[in-house]
């Protein structure tokens, strides 16, 4: 047996064992409280930094620095989708006991997307050297559109995916304790609980557009670009309840994730004529992560109008 295949049936033991964990806790706590959502946001990130360690004594430290360098783009670009689904959760009006068990659905389904995009993005950059070019070309089309509308607010009657499930369910106001389907006057009838799993999973393909070409701009080793990514997302449900608390404090976090899709787009594009080594793009990307964190909280703290 190789050691990569130890690695990945460690993974999968370690991403069964928190995905438990996590529903043993959520279960315990319909509604997780801050500071829960704190401690369990810090244990299941200090469980993807350990992993990070064993691939370091098990691959090498080139295998160690890309992975960490993959898990810093996929958890930063993962903060601020969790704002997204922050602006879901309002618009349905999901009762926060609830909340936990959307996004349950939510990162099961990512699970799942994730692998297939993943596999699927690097079997056509090995075949197509030229889809790198197309990769790093949506990146930075991404982060322009994102710079462009960063201060417009969307309505979700213009999501895609609410749009054309609307076509096919009749809808409910009914919470319905939780419930996807209720009946109503003889008909079965979608809640907002659907609706909002939904355009959450709708979401997160079009959050891998972005974060999947980002990691494969580090790597295309297929064990690191997956497990970096599974590895932020299985966070994403202690995250949401932390960052549902402070989604007023982050104003320039977007703007770091704007610099971010720029650099590793436009890395991807220079990859076949300039190579950056994983350890300095490990660097610009933690490194635009904190200036934008620390900015936003001495503009929360000093030059808020709230203030």
């Amino acid at each position: 047996m190789s050691v990569q295949t130890i690695m990945w049936i460690a993974f999968w033991i370690v991403i069964v064992l928190s995905l438990s964990i996590d529903l043993i806790v959520m279960r315990k706590n319909s509604a997780l409280g801050f500071k829960k959502a704190v401690k369990m946001t810090s244990a299941l990130i200090s469980t993807a930094l350990l992993f990070g360690v064993a691939i370091y004594f098990s691959l090498g430290w080139e295998k160690a620095i890309e992975y960490f360098t993959g898990y810093a783009i996929e958890y930063s670009l993962s903060v601020d989708n969790m704002f997204v689904f922050i602006f879901i959760f309002s618009y349905f009006s999901i009762e926060r006991r609830y909340q936990h068990k959307v996004l349950l659905y939510g990162i099961l389904g990512a699970i799942i997307l994730r692998f297939i995009f993943i596999f699927i993005g690097i079997r056509l950059i090995d075949t197509f050297s030229w889809t790198v070019y197309v990769f790093g070309a949506i990146l930075i089309w991404t982060a322009v559109k994102m710079l462009r509308h960063s201060e417009k607010e969307k309505s979700i009657e213009d999501n895609f995916a609410y749009k054309i499930l609307k076509k096919f369910f009749r809808f409910s106001a009914q919470s319905a304790g939780g419930k996807f389907f209720i009946r109503e006057n003889n008909f079965l009838c979608a809640t907002p609980m659907f609706a909002a799993v939904f355009v959450i999973e709708m979401s997160d393909i079009i959050f891998a557009v972005d974060s999947i070409p980002a990691v494969l701009s580090i790597t295309t080793d297929d064990f690191i670009v997956y497990t970096s990514n599974i590895f932020a997302i299985i966070g994403l449900r202690s995250l949401y309840f932390v960052l549902a608390g402070l989604s007023d404090k982050f104003k320039f976090l977007k703007y770091g994730v704007i610099v971010i899709l720029f650099f590793v787009g436009l890395k991807m594009l220079l990859s076949r004529h300039f190579h950056i080594l994983p350890i300095i793009s490990l660097g610009i990307i933690l490194f635009t992560i904190f200036v934008s964190i620390i900015a936003s909280l001495i503009y929360d703290k000093y030059f808020s109008p709230a203030k």
